[in-house]
């Protein structure tokens, strides 16, 4: 018995010893391929393509990672900050738990009972400077948490495009939110009006083709297209990344 006991510990120790070896020498590697996937997402969202030896050169090329505090609209030196709030490497979910990073949602129009208190935010670069502003949008659907991108152009005030890279919402209704189609026409579509307040939105049935402010939701996903209306409106307000734009829009002369 005691004999069948060494043998079994001995093998658990050594299983547990591999397992962790192993995590280890993949640790960077896993990092590695998560900053891709990252990065694919964000070239995605503005049109930016290559195969997948060359995005991250793109990405160098075209891209400013920003980190910003969504009460003041100020930009935020990542420097010394936990990797989960770097721009490169940020994980809402485990910064929302964090309560040194993170504040409580009143009243929460979005699902979600905590927020970060900073945001990564993507400057899209070009021959002519500033092109486009990317921002992370976050919020609860049906039956899962919806995280995209929402793209603006450099006037800060039209959209350029959206999508969506997390959800598990129902196949076929509230999961199309992923369908190129559908995303397709956000781009034109107007965010603010000219006094910088939130005009876009996200209304059941069909639109007036000639409507700059309206977006067609999802037929028989109605508590989805609902969702993404108030994401969207609440990360582009105020309490979202509003601060920060009114400040950018200062700086460059947009909107």
């Amino acid at each position: 018995m005691l004999k069948t006991l060494v043998v079994v510990m001995s093998v658990s120790l050594v299983c547990s010893f591999l397992v962790t070896t192993t995590s280890v020498l993949l640790e960077d590697r896993q990092r590695q391929n998560l900053f891709l996937e990252r990065v694919r997402h964000v070239l995605e969202v503005v049109g930016i393509e290559g195969g997948s030896t060359d995005l991250i050169s793109r990405y160098r090329e075209r891209i400013t990672p920003l980190l910003v505090n969504l009460e003041t609209g100020e930009e935020v030196d990542p420097a010394g900050l936990p990797g989960f709030v770097h721009p490169d490497q940020f994980d809402f979910v485990i910064a929302s738990k964090e309560p040194e990073y993170s504040q409580p949602i009143p009243d929460s129009p979005i699902g979600l009972k905590r927020k970060p208190r900073l945001m990564p935010v993507y400057l899209v670069h070009g021959a002519e400077g500033l092109e486009k502003v990317i921002l992370l949008i976050v919020g609860k659907g049906l039956w899962s948490t919806l995280q995209g991108y929402l793209a603006l152009e450099n006037d800060l005030t039209t959209i350029y495009g959206i999508r969506f890279f997390q959800q598990g919402e129902t196949p076929g209704l509230g999961g199309e939110i992923t369908n190129p189609r559908w995303q397709s026409q956000w781009g034109g579509k107007q965010a603010f009006d000219s006094r910088g307040k939130v005009v876009i939105k996200v209304v059941k049935g069909p639109v007036d083709p000639s409507s700059s402010t309206q977006v067609e939701g999802l037929s028989g996903a109605t508590l989805t297209t609902r969702a993404v209306d108030h994401l969207v409106r609440y990360w582009l307000g105020p309490d979202g990344y509003g601060p920060y734009l009114e400040r950018l829009r200062q700086r460059t002369g947009g909107g």
